[in-house]
C-alpha cells in the first residue's frame, strides 16, 4: 500500500497541480490524489489542513510533506530515480532544469492572458506581451527537440519533468487555438496523447 497522496485543485484551472500529477503517473507508482475545489469561500481553509504554506499541490509521503510543483518533481526525480525524471546526460539535464525554472518564475503575461481551462474551446489573439512569451516558449521546445529530442516524442526524447513543467502550456495552446509550427504542434499532440493527459481531461470534464 502506497504511502503517497497528492493534495490538487480543481482540474480543469490547477496548472500547478497538473504538473506533479503528471510526472507522479510516469512513474508509475501508485498514489492518492485528494482533490480540493479551488476558488471558493473555503479553499484556503482546506489546503490549509494540509500545509501552512496554503497553496496546491501538496506531497505527502509518509510523515514528509513536500509542497511547490517543482520541489515536488525535484523529489520524484529522487524517489523514483528508474523512472529518469531528469535527462542522464548533464548537459540535457542542466538545459531541462533550466527551462523548468524559466516556466516556474516566468511567463506571467500568457499565464494572465490565456489562463488553463481545459474545458473552454475558443480562439483568441494574445497581447503583446503574452505573444513575445509564446514565442519564447516555441523557441525554447524547437531547440530542445532539435539538440535533445531524438529517440522520442518529449523535449528531450523520453518524457521529463520538462515536459510536466510545460503540461499546462500545451493545454493552453489546444483551449486557445495558438497557432503552431509543424515541431511545436507534434510536441503538442505527444503530450495530449499521453494516457495520463487523457485521464485529467476525463477528470476535468467531469467536475461541475
Amino acid at each position: 500500500m502506497s504511502d503517497l497522496t497528492l493534495v490538487i485543485g480543481t482540474q480543469n484551472v490547477s496548472s500547478w497541480s497538473l504538473r506533479p500529477w503528471l510526472a507522479l503517473k510516469m512513474t508509475g507508482a501508485p498514489f492518492r490524489a485528494e482533490k480540493i475545489a479551488l476558488r471558493r469561500p473555503d479553499t484556503r481553509q482546506q489546503i490549509l489542513r494540509h500545509s501552512p504554506a496554503g497553496h496546491v499541490p501538496i506531497l505527502k509521503d509518509g510523515a514528509r510533506l513536500i509542497w511547490d510543483s517543482l520541489a515536488i518533481l525535484e523529489y520524484l526525480a529522487e524517489r523514483f530515480p528508474a523512472a529518469g525524471l531528469w535527462p542522464e546526460e548533464a548537459g540535457a539535464r542542466a538545459r531541462a532544469r533550466s527551462i523548468s525554472a524559466e516556466m516556474h518564475a516566468g511567463f506571467a503575461a500568457l499565464r494572465d492572458d490565456l489562463p488553463m481551462d481545459i474545458r473552454l474551446a475558443t480562439t483568441r489573439q494574445p497581447r503583446p506581451d503574452a505573444a513575445a512569451d509564446i514565442a519564447r516558449i516555441l523557441e525554447s521546445w524547437r531547440d530542445c527537440r532539435a539538440r535533445f529530442g531524438a529517440g522520442g516524442a518529449f523535449l528531450f526524447g523520453r518524457f521529463s519533468n520538462a515536459d510536466a513543467m510545460y503540461a499546462p502550456v500545451v493545454t493552453r495552446f489546444a483551449t486557445y487555438g495558438v497557432p503552431l509550427d509543424a515541431v511545436s504542434a507534434a510536441y503538442r499532440d505527444a503530450v495530449l496523447a499521453l494516457p495520463a493527459m487523457r485521464e485529467w481531461y476525463a477528470a476535468a470534464a467531469a467536475e461541475a
